[in-house]
C-alpha cells in the first residue's frame, strides 16, 4: 500500500508541470499541419479555420503544408511532435481512416497514434454523369451498367482518392461493373467528363456544382446521408435506391497522443464557437465546406466506423498504392 501511494504521488508530481503548462496554453503560435498543397480545397478550409482559431485563442495559428504519401508525411510529423498543444493536424478521413488500408509498412496507425479533438468541416460528394450517358436517374444508370458490363467509366483524381473510393463503394453496393479511370487531379477528370470522354464521377459538391448548374453535366444523387441546401431537389443515394451508401470528405483536428486534456477541451470549445457563428459558417460554405463540430469521442468513433467501411472497399477493389 505504501509503495502504491509513493507511485501515485510520483505520478502526480510528474504530471503537475504538464497541467500547469496546459493551463497557460497557448503562450506562442500554434502550427496546423495540412497534408495537402497550398491552394487546394482542404488547405483553403484549413486556413479559414486557422484564422478563426487565432481570434478565439489569442495566438496565431499558422498553416504548415506538408505534402506527400497521401497525407502520411504530415500525419507522421504530428505524431512525432511534442504533445504540448503546439502541433495540430488537419486530418481528413482519407488520411486517417483510409490510408491505413492503402499503405503497407506505414510505421504508425492514425487511429491509434493520433488524439482526436473535433470535426471541423464536411465536404459532400455527388454522382454526376456526362450528357452522353442517357440515364436520368440512379436506377436507370445501374440498369444501363448491368446491361453493358465494363463499358461505363468513372474518373477520379487518382487511385485511393475519396472520389475513387466513392465510385468503388457504388460498384460494391450495386453489383455493377464500371471501369475506374484515374487522373492526376480532379480538375482534369472533370474536364474529360464535360467532354464526354468518361461516363461519370463521384466528385465533391463544390467542384461539380458549377458544371451542373451550367448544364454541362447531370447530377443524379448526393453521396451523403441527407439532402444539401445547394441542391435541395437532388435525392440522396439511399433515396435513389442504393442503401447503406455514404461517401463524404471530412476534416478534423487531431493532436499527438498525450496532448493535455485542458488543451483538447479548449480547442474543441473554440471550434464549437466558430461553428455556431453564422459569418464563419458562411465563409466556410463559400469555399465548399459545411461547418460541423463533434466531441473527441464522436470524432474517434466516426473515423473507426469509416475505417471499417473503407477497409472492405479497398480489399474488394484490390486498391493499393505500394
Amino acid at each position: 500500500m505504501l509503495a502504491r501511494r509513493h507511485l501515485l504521488a510520483a505520478t502526480a508530481v510528474l504530471a503537475a508541470p504538464a497541467v500547469a503548462r496546459a493551463q497557460g496554453w497557448p503562450e506562442r503560435p500554434i502550427r496546423l499541419v495540412v497534408p495537402f498543397a497550398a491552394g487546394g480545397g482542404t488547405d483553403v478550409l484549413a486556413r479559414i479555420l486557422a484564422n478563426g482559431l487565432s481570434e478565439k485563442l489569442g495566438r496565431q495559428v499558422l498553416v504548415e503544408n506538408r505534402t506527400g504519401a497521401g497525407g502520411n508525411l504530415a500525419m507522421e510529423n504530428v505524431i512525432r511532435a511534442p504533445a504540448d498543444g503546439y502541433s495540430l493536424l488537419m486530418g481528413t478521413n482519407g488520411a486517417i481512416a483510409v490510408n491505413r488500408h492503402l499503405y503497407r509498412g506505414m510505421g504508425f496507425d492514425p487511429l491509434r497514434d493520433l488524439m482526436p479533438i473535433t470535426l471541423a468541416f464536411r465536404i459532400e460528394h455527388l454522382l454526376v454523369v456526362s450528357d452522353a450517358v442517357p440515364a436520368r436517374s440512379v436506377a436507370e444508370l445501374v440498369a444501363l451498367a448491368k446491361a453493358q458490363p465494363g463499358v461505363l467509366t468513372f474518373g477520379s483524381g487518382g487511385a485511393g482518392s475519396m472520389i475513387h473510393l466513392a465510385g468503388e463503394l457504388f460498384k460494391f453496393r450495386t453489383g455493377i461493373d464500371i471501369v475506374h479511370v484515374p487522373y492526376r487531379g480532379g480538375g482534369p477528370a472533370m474536364n474529360d467528363l464535360v467532354a464526354g470522354n468518361i461516363s461519370m464521377m463521384f466528385d465533391s459538391l463544390p467542384s461539380a456544382e458549377p458544371q451542373v448548374k451550367g448544364g454541362r453535366i447531370r447530377a443524379l444523387a448526393l453521396c451523403g446521408t441527407q439532402r444539401h441546401a445547394l441542391m435541395p431537389d437532388l435525392p440522396t443515394m439511399t433515396e435513389a435506391g442504393v442503401p447503406n451508401y455514404a461517401a463524404a470528405s471530412t476534416g478534423g483536428l487531431f493532436a499527438p497522443l498525450g496532448t493535455p486534456a485542458p488543451v483538447v477541451a479548449r480547442l474543441g470549445a473554440a471550434v464549437r464557437e466558430l461553428v455556431e457563428n453564422e459569418a464563419f459558417r458562411t465563409q466556410l460554405g463559400r469555399s465548399g465546406g459545411d461547418a460541423v463540430a463533434t466531441s473527441p469521442e464522436e470524432l474517434g468513433s466516426l473515423m473507426a466506423q469509416e475505417s471499417a467501411v473503407w477497409e472492405v472497399v479497398v480489399r474488394e477493389a484490390n486498391i493499393s498504392t505500394n
